[in-house]
């Protein structure tokens, strides 16, 4: 399971917890303290994938591109891609991408306003553990690393790799996701048609928001392949 622009895999943990046994999930971190490229990313994955057992590959968000072009190397084991929230080209397009560009260095050293939170993160009804959790994941990564991976999305083009792509992917959509929103699927649709999707009721932290719908729906992918 690769993570979202906060780069941690402590929001996972209820998610993992309803997966059914036996199971053995891996959810790396990505540094806290520094903003390796995509490349450089995917290597670790590389690294931490397995060489010996079938897996499956999920990647949330700010991951999606990652996962996409590391599923487009055909590592031997992988048997399915699963990419919740995603993108292969960036979601926010035209004049509202160079005013993230100038915007993002300052909005990172700041407090993110619950108001913006619950608007474009977790929903306006997420219990409170969920906004501390959110909160917490956000500030254990440096606003620099924040704003150099922002950068990365709005810089990214996966698209060549999803071209090839040979494993059955399944795309998790959020269906009130104010940051990625349906453009995105249709674009990956319209270079690989064979995409499944999924959609659930919820924000763009769907897995987090929403775990069991997220779970069920892993599942029966991953059941598919059998």
């Amino acid at each position: 399971m690769l993570p979202g622009l906060h780069g941690t895999g402590e929001l996972f943990s209820e998610f993992m917890q309803l997966m059914p046994e036996p199971k053995h999930i891996e959810a790396p971190y990505y540094p806290t303290g520094a903003s390796p490229s995509y490349d450089q990313l995917r290597t670790m994955v590389e690294w931490v994938s397995p060489t010996s057992e079938d897996f499956v590959l999920l990647a949330e968000s700010y991951s999606t591109p990652l996962a996409i072009q590391y599923a487009a190397t055909n590592p031997p084991k992988l048997k399915g891609l699963i990419l919740c929230a995603g993108f292969a080209t960036s979601p926010i397009r035209g004049w509202r991408k160079l005013s993230v560009l100038l915007i993002a260095p300052l909005a990172f050293r700041l407090p993110l306003p619950r108001s913006v939170m619950s608007h474009f993160l977790v929903g306006p009804d997420a219990p409170e553990s969920l906004h501390k959790a959110v909160r917490a994941a956000i500030r254990s990564v440096k606003p620099k690393v924040l704003a150099a991976r922002l950068r990365q999305i709005l810089a990214v083009d996966a698209r060549p790799q999803l071209k090839r792509v040979s494993v059955p992917i399944l795309y998790i959509q959020a269906k009130q996701d104010h940051l990625v929103g349906p453009s995105s699927l249709n674009e990956m649709a319209a270079i690989n048609p064979q995409i499944g999707v999924a959609r659930i009721h919820g924000p763009h932290l769907l897995i987090q928001r929403e775990p069991q719908m997220a779970a069920a729906a892993v599942m029966e992918f991953i059941d598919s392949l059998n």
